[in-house]
């Protein structure tokens, strides 16, 4: 089973890019995030024509996450657990059903600048909330993944300009000492499973020629539950989507499953 991670920076205007990166690609499943949408706005017949059931986690104009699948999903749940009064939509989980049952977790992490501040402090909160949830799923011990926009740059080797990065929330020591608590629970972050070295990226800035330049972040990931990476067979960054007509600033990552 092919499942893809996308941050499509708005379905009405990136409609079309997407729409023709999933003919091409044709995963079984897409995450979405930054629909910019709410959920009976969102274009779903679209989509269902194309033989995707549609799940939405939207809000006007801002944030908003989607699941698209080929294969039936159940128990869909939205919002990430342990904070009621979050009102941004940032979070959807659904369990799809294949020859093995896996839980997804679409997720997108809040950037959090300007650092220091109230929004980088909502991002921590947001990582400890996601790191509880991880532990309650690891508890289950059901095969899952987390997937989506962390905002978060892992290591140096993961931005083509480390130094522009170091006072950023995407790359201070907090938010990367959160990264590696969610690993150390025994998580595989896939693409470095497969991939390692500089120079691979799945966000470019639209300003200041980043993309012309190959300037270059990695922040789009996918984090596997022991179970899930033992059925991993594949993982790839579509970067040739960056280059096409009205593209979003970030391209697709996908896995494929043994399932």
């Amino acid at each position: 089973m092919k499942i893809a991670s996308f941050n499509i920076n708005g379905i009405k205007a990136r409609i079309a890019a997407l729409t023709d990166w999933l003919k091409e690609s044709d995963p079984d499943v897409a995450l979405l995030q930054e629909i910019k949408s709410i959920d009976d706005a969102f274009p779903r017949s679209v989509f269902e024509d194309m033989g995707y059931q549609v799940e939405t986690h939207g809000q006007k104009g801002f944030n908003g996450v989607a699941i698209l699948s080929k294969h039936p999903l159940e128990d869909v749940t939205r919002g990430l657990p342990g904070d009621d009064s979050d009102e941004q939509a940032r979070y959807i989980e659904a369990t799809v059903v294949g020859k093995t049952a896996v839980r997804m977790c679409g997720l997108y992490l809040p950037n959090g600048n300007p650092a220091p501040g109230p929004k980088y402090d909502y991002k921590l909160a947001w990582m400890e909330r996601l790191q509880a949830r991880a532990e309650t799923l690891l508890a289950a011990e059901e095969p899952f993944f987390m997937a989506g926009d962390y905002n978060i740059i892992p290591q140096a080797e993961d931005a083509a300009t480390p130094s522009a990065w170091q006072k950023d929330a995407l790359h201070l020591p907090q938010s990367r000492t959160a990264w590696r608590k969610l690993l150390n629970l025994g998580l595989t972050e896939a693409f470095r499973s497969r991939t390692q070295g500089p120079g691979h990226y799945t966000f470019w800035d639209y300003q200041a020629g980043a993309w012309n330049r190959n300037d270059g972040i990695r922040i789009d990931h996918f984090l596997l539950s022991p179970g899930c990476a033992d059925l991993l067979t594949d993982v790839q960054i579509d970067k040739h989507v960056r280059d096409r007509e009205k593209p979003s600033d970030h391209v697709p990552i996908w896995i494929t499953l043994d399932i």
